[in-house]
């Protein structure tokens, strides 16, 4: 019997009006839905795109694989750079074409119009797409397949949404092989990516995990994690493959959504595998317990979202219901056991002001953040919060997906909105040193600092060019530095940790 052969195409860049910013990284749900297809003997291969390539070069490599299968992941920022890839594979190739990922299941009626497309995959991709293998290596009939879409003519087929794969454990490991992996940034620091759980219990409005949750027949336990030992049994298979893998990342929605699991993981974890990790986690979950919990298991850096310092706009429009006082009390907890922080925030939401936006500085100064990542508010298709923002009058039908900006308020217009974004840092050192000075300086310091945020005599425009342009420069110098001297970047970062933790990280199995 022949078996399908499979390109996955992966566009793991983002473009934002013209610039395009690589990446270059690890994708569990393409290593899973690989592993799931070469389990079922199909023949898998992967075109890492770390940046787009021209028509002329796109059509010779993928012509090389002479694939049956071509299916293609999107997210929605490049999403328009995945249906010129489609048009071209279309006019290339005579191989059936598929979308998936976040967009396709967000936007399908949208995704399914695109020109040279198949079909599309709403949701979990890994058995939809080993049915849509096995019928087309039998010669089946293929259009009743549950999870996938297809374009028939001038018609669609919508099949309804298969369950997804409750038990974590029975899935086969993620194809890690399918990757360059010695190859990543993250690899020449010597960290590895890696998720053990998937999906989430909150009904954050700017995120899409509440409509990708709604999709299923069987939403009810949605986030769904690997048991602890088969979460280390996933961690040791990394470290027997790339040995030289140091560190772990914990890209996980929350490592510690669940607490009892988390407390078995961690314990497992700090006897078996006692290497430094990062993970993101949720204010209003942590405890002291937790906490020290996360301390001796080797965390060296948590990742918490605050979003907005605006308590009333995270209840009345995030859907984020924690109060600043259980944000304050997490970092309490983490300041104390002297594990780094580093938060996430979110500026131009709709109904935000330039003061509100001065909250979230503010209180990322008052909790002790170490560092910050800032991001301007983007209405991904069919979430609660692009609805409000449509219905606030702040977008239209249409997004422009590149725009860096997106909404128009009258009350926070969009240089405005790219300032606080570009300056959030700047003015989170601005505020932590005037909080340091006597009153009544202090006072009058802060008095200062507001004033120069919400004024309109300031140059925003020239300052946000020259931002752009020294932004650029240190992050090319960092992948620079990260990619030609690895070894000297990873004692910079372990000084850096030390420093902040006054305790030093070291080699597995050796502790602290």
């Amino acid at each position: 019997m022949a078996r399908q052969k499979v390109l996955l195409v992966y566009p793991d860049f983002v473009e934002v009006r013209g610039a395009t910013q690589m990446k270059g990284s690890y994708s569990e749900g393409l290593a899973s839905i690989s592993a799931v297809l070469k389990k079922g003997g199909h023949h898998v291969s992967l075109y890492h795109m770390n940046a787009p390539v021209s028509k002329e070069k796109f059509i010779q490599e993928i012509k090389d694989y002479n694939a049956d299968i071509i299916g293609f992941t999107a997210w929605t920022y490049v999403y328009p750079h995945v249906k010129e890839l489609l048009r071209w594979a279309r006019e290339a190739t005579g191989a059936f074409t598929l979308c998936g990922g976040y967009h396709a299941t967000l936007a399908p009626e949208e995704v399914i119009k695109a020109e040279g497309i198949d079909a599309l995959c709403i949701g979990e991709g890994e058995y939809p797409l080993l049915d849509l293998c096995d019928r087309l290596d039998r010669g089946e009939d293929i259009y009743g397949i549950e999870s996938l879409w297809f374009r028939r003519g001038d018609g669609v087929i919508r099949n309804p949404v298969r369950p997804y794969p409750e038990n974590l454990d029975l899935l086969p490991l993620p194809d890690f092989e399918l990757f360059d992996f010695e190859n990543f940034l993250s690899s020449r620091i010597k960290t590895a990516l890696v998720m053990l759980s998937r999906g989430c219990v909150f009904n954050c409005t700017y995120c899409a995990n509440p409509q990708l949750r709604e999709i299923y027949p069987n939403r009810s336990n949605y986030a769904r994690f690997k048991s602890p030992r088969k979460s280390i049994e996933y961690l040791r298979a990394i470290l027997d493959r790339y040995p030289f893998i140091e560190y772990f990342n914990f890209m996980d929605s929350i490592l510690a959504l669940k607490r009892d699991w988390f407390m078995e993981f961690s314990e497992l974890y700090r006897r078996e595998i006692n290497l430094p990790f990062n993970c993101r986690l949720r204010s209003d979950l942590l405890d002291e317990e937790i906490v020290a919990r996360l301390k001796d298991a080797k965390c060296y850096l948590a990742h918490l979202g605050i979003e907005s310092g605006d308590e009333e706009l995270r209840y009345k429009y995030l859907s984020r219901r924690m109060s600043d006082q259980q944000i304050i009390d997490s970092f309490r907890w983490l300041n104390q056991y002297k594990i780094p922080t580093l938060t996430y925030n979110i500026v131009g939401l709709p109904y935000e002001t330039p003061q509100k936006a001065l909250k979230t500085i503010k209180l990322n100064v008052r909790v002790g953040a170490k560092r910050t990542i800032t991001s301007i508010f983007f209405p991904y298709p069919n979430t609660r919060l692009a609805e409000i923002a449509r219905e606030g009058g702040f977008i239209g039908d249409e997004v422009d997906y590149t725009a860096l900006a997106v909404l128009k308020q009258p009350q926070f217009s969009r240089y405005e909105v790219i300032f606080a974004h570009r300056f959030f840092r700047a003015f989170t050192a601005f505020y932590r040193l005037a909080y340091k000075l006597p009153r009544p300086f202090s006072r009058w310091a802060e008095r200062f600092f507001d004033w120069l945020f919400c004024t309109k005599l300031m140059p925003r425009r020239v300052l946000v060019s020259l931002h752009f342009a020294w932004a650029g420069f240190l992050s090319s110098t960092k992948r620079l530095f990260m990619r030609a001297a690895p070894k000297p970047y990873l004692a910079l970062r372990n000084l850096l940790i030390r420093l902040r933790t006054g305790k030093k990280l070291s080699r597995r199995g050796r502790g602290y």
